[in-house]
C-alpha cells in the first residue's frame, strides 16, 4: 500500500487561513469581511456563507497585542532614552500615542488570525455540522 494514500489531506491549510485573518477577511474564501464592526465577527461570511459564529477568540488577541506592543515599545524606549535623551514629558506623550495606535491597529488583525487558525484546525465547531 502506498503511504501517500493513507495520509490525510489537509483541505484547510493553516497559513492561508492565518493570512486571510490578518487581512480581516473570511478564512475560507478570502473575499468577505470577517468583522461587521471593529471586533464583532460576522455570523456568516457575506460571500461564501461560511458560518463564523463558532469562533472562541476570547482573550487571545488581547494577550498577543499586549505581548507585541510591549516588546516593541520596550526596545523603542531604550533606544530613545539612550541615544536621543528626550524630555520625559515628550517621551511619555510620544510613546503613549505609539502604544495606543499600535494596539488599535493590531487587535482586530490578531483576532482575525486566531479565528483563521480555529477555522483551519476545525476547532470549536468549525468542522462539524452547523
Amino acid at each position: 500500500m502506498d503511504q501517500s494514500q493513507s495520509l490525510p489531506v489537509d483541505d484547510r491549510p493553516i497559513k492561508p487561513a492565518m493570512m486571510r485573518g490578518l487581512r480581516r477577511r473570511c478564512p475560507n474564501c478570502g473575499e468577505g469581511h470577517l468583522f461587521e464592526g471593529y471586533l464583532k465577527v460576522v455570523d456568516h461570511c457575506p460571500v461564501c456563507s461560511e458560518p463564523m459564529h463558532h469562533h472562541r477568540a476570547d482573550d487571545g488577541p488581547a494577550y498577543l497585542t499586549i505581548l507585541l506592543v510591549a516588546h516593541i515599545l520596550g526596545v523603542l524606549m531604550h533606544v530613545a532614552f539612550v541615544y536621543l535623551r528626550p524630555d520625559p514629558l515628550v517621551m511619555a506623550v510620544v510613546l503613549t500615542i505609539v502604544c495606543v495606535s499600535m494596539s488599535l491597529y493590531l487587535l482586530p488583525r490578531l483576532k482575525g488570525m486566531i479565528v483563521g487558525i480555529q477555522w483551519a484546525r476545525r476547532m470549536h465547531g468549525f468542522g462539524g455540522a452547523s
